[in-house]
């Protein structure tokens, strides 16, 4: 069974939840972070970003910025920019991006069920990037950016969460991006039936957010190593929970800086190895399962992998992913590490190809390679297996917007 539970969330005024809410900081390149910290006093940027604007000066990821972002949260709430429920609710947000409607059930997805494996994962995290986040979460006491769970098809549920948003949301609002936003707060009723119906469900899968789940795991856990008193709400993580066919998975490119002192013609012949390799029209797809295709110094190859190099029982070895790492990255390109390696970087699949070409032709990178989108069968008989995928294998929509349901972990 899947346990969930509601909580009382911290979230925007109606009138200014379309200000508040944000894509990550991340997200934004510098000129357009300055545009909307300057121009926007409600955005939830201000929290994340605290000095901007001011005279105090910390470093990134310290104690001392931590205390700044709790400071600046607490003005938020004291200028009733942000509001608390009065009782622990259930939540249903649905994004509507290009036509395509992602619908989920937004509640504290359970901790004991995170260690015990009904919450499955299948990328590591990095220990000091997860000691980082515990000290965020343990100074600033919430979390604002949900964990993304997907769950297999259930019909019951399905029916249920129709029902509900056949009703007018709390919120409605688009965003300059032309994504639609809409949230229903559910009554005790609808809260309740929606527990229950997800005591059926198995097994949920992280989607997005391993690092966010691990460290709100790692905080329940290092309180209770201190002897410090645990809060109800640290039992469990915020968690956007979605049917895992509405979900969409698009692929994660690769752009190489170098080719390690090759030629054009040098780097074909060693590819062609274990790859039948042919020219390909140029903005070229690849079509299928162990299929590639690649731009080199502005030419277009299509890349089909031999059958000796294909581990079709192997839940990892059998990724496209993974064999490019093994049979090109690695051996021909020498580069070991994908998430050191500085001659590497990779691109999410909603980046136009044009864009990528281009930088080609400019001579930012040498090589890109184009990957076919991993199915969600494939992700989990990873997670199933208890193993790890590749570096950078997926990029999942939807992509969350923090700020709209604030998770108090102390309460």
């Amino acid at each position: 069974m899947a346990k969930i539970t509601p909580f009382k969330a911290i979230r925007p005024v109606r009138d200014k939840v379309h200000l508040v809410a944000t894509r990550p900081i991340y997200s934004y390149k510098k000129n357009v972070l300055e545009s909307k910290l300057e121009d926007n006093p409600f955005t939830f940027l201000h929290i994340i970003n605290p000095e901007f604007g001011g005279e105090r000066t910390t470093q990134p990821n310290t104690p001392e910025r931590f205390e700044l972002v709790k400071e600046e949260y607490q003005n938020f709430f004291n200028e009733q920019i942000l509001m608390k429920e009065e009782t622990a609710r259930i939540y249903i947000y649905r994004q509507t991006k290009n036509g395509h409607a992602f619908t989920g059930v937004v509640a504290g997805a359970s901790n004991d069920e995170y260690r015990q494996d009904k919450i499955k994962k299948h990328e590591a995290t990095l220990t000091n990037r997860e000691e980082m986040f515990i000290d965020y979460l343990d100074i600033v006491g919430y979390n604002a950016e949900p964990v993304l769970l997907s769950y297999a098809p259930n019909a019951s549920l399905a029916q249920r969460i129709s029902e509900i948003t056949a009703a007018r949301p709390e919120y409605e609002f688009t965003t300059t991006d032309r994504i639609k936003h809409e949230l229903w707060v559910l009554s005790e009723q609808e809260t309740l039936d929606i527990q229950q119906l997800f005591e059926s469900i198995d097994s949920l899968y992280i989607a997005d957010g391993h690092h966010r789940s691990a460290s709100s795991v790692g905080l329940e856990d290092r309180r209770r190593r201190q002897n410090r008193e645990v809060k109800s709400n640290e039992a469990f993580f915020l968690a956007f929970m979605i049917d895992e066919q509405a979900m969409q998975i698009l692929e994660f490119n690769r752009v190489i800086h170098s080719l390690n002192g090759l030629s054009e013609e040098q780097f074909i012949e060693q590819v062609s190895e274990y790859f039948d390799v042919e020219p390909c029209e140029a903005k070229t797809l690849p079509s299928r399962e162990h299929e590639m295709t690649i731009c080199i110094k502005g030419n277009w190859y299509r890349l089909n992998c031999q059958e000796q190099i294909i581990e079709k029982d192997h839940p990892v070895n059998s990724l496209d992913a993974e064999i490019l790492t093994q049979y090109i990255l690695y051996p021909i390109l020498k580069i070991e590490n994908l998430k050191t390696d500085k001659n590497i970087e990779f691109i999410g699949g909603t980046t136009p190809i044009k864009k990528i070409e281009k930088k080609i032709k400019k001579g930012k990178y040498e090589l890109a390679v184009f990957l076919y989108p991993v199915t969600i069968d494939q992700v989990k008989k990873v997670a199933d297996n208890q193993m790890i995928m590749p570096p950078k294998s997926t990029w999942v929509e939807p992509k969350l917007r923090s700020g709209m349901t604030i998770y108090d972990i102390n309460e």
